[in-house]
């Protein structure tokens, strides 16, 4: 139980510096840019700087990428593409293992061209489909916080506190779940499918919590889990990006949408790795 809290507590002191960071950024566009410089950050070649991004290593870039969702400051897609991209734990497990080092690189080659195009995909989808609201930047995240009459570092570190909270209590609820349910079951499992397999680990993948991107890993080190189940997997596994998005993107609707997004994006790239690796 110790150990638990402490992964909770670990998670949440590791997304603290991309918290603050986005909040900082994100306080100073407010008071300082102007509507040019907020069209250019959500401009259409935004989904693929979000999938290069993305592919850096743990969750922190999703982390700041809800924020600036939140604040308007991105794109659907340009999320999207980042939350596409982002393999959490997978990554460092990865370069653990020298003879793995080709699927590493395989795995974020069609982890950033898949992000991309479906970044691009939901960008266009959004504009001609669903009109998603387009209200101003930073219109929706500051409603009714009153940060304005702080400092930038002082709002930036009132954000932070708030999410880093939530993100402590989400971490430490799934610890427990997992504790409870045990690794091994969740491992057999995703090991009841075949056709529909990606179908599950993209659904394990939205767990927001590192042990996730962690079982996925290992199972598929361990050549019990074929390469497309696990990019699924992991396309889903956008970390504690999900829980901030949900927390500081007060328009459910929109995020149940771009999660359903997150979750067609993951399984179709997902099922056509597994037919052609």
């Amino acid at each position: 139980m110790p150990q638990i809290i402490l992964d909770a507590v670990i998670d949440t002191v590791k997304a603290l510096p991309f918290l603050f960071g986005a909040y900082l950024l994100i306080e100073y566009l407010e008071r300082r840019a102007n509507d040019k410089f907020a069209r250019i950050l959500s401009g259409p070649l935004g989904p693929i700087g979000g999938a290069v991004l993305g592919c850096v290593p743990q969750c922190g870039f999703s982390v700041a990428a809800a924020n600036f969702y939140a604040g308007r400051l991105i794109s659907p897609g340009a999320l999207i593409a980042v939350f596409l991209a982002t393999s959490d734990e997978a990554v460092p497990l990865l370069l653990a293992e020298p003879q793995a080092f080709p699927n590493l690189f395989l795995l974020l080659g069609v982890k950033l061209i898949s992000a991309a195009l479906f970044g691009l995909l939901v960008d266009l989808v959004c504009k001609k489909v669903f009109k998603l609201a387009q209200e101003k930047p930073f219109q929706e995240l500051c409603a009714g916080c009153h940060c304005e009459e702080e400092g930038i570092f002082r709002a930036a570190l009132h954000h932070t506190g708030e999410v880093a909270l939530v993100l402590f209590f989400v971490s430490l609820f799934l610890g427990l779940i997992i504790y409870f349910v045990g690794e091994e079951n969740i491992a057999l499992f995703l090991l009841s499918g075949n056709v529909f397999q990606p179908f599950l680990t993209a659904l394990i993948g939205f767990i927001p919590n590192c042990a996730a991107s962690v079982i996925l890993t290992r199972l598929f080190l361990g050549g019990t889990l074929p390469f497309g189940s696990t990019v699924a997997g992991l396309c889903t596994g956008a970390g504690l990006g999900l829980i901030v998005l949900f927390r500081t993107n007060r328009r459910l609707k929109e995020n149940f949408l771009l999660v359903g997004a997150l979750y067609v994006g993951a399984v179709l790239t997902g099922l056509l790795c597994n037919l052609f690796f």
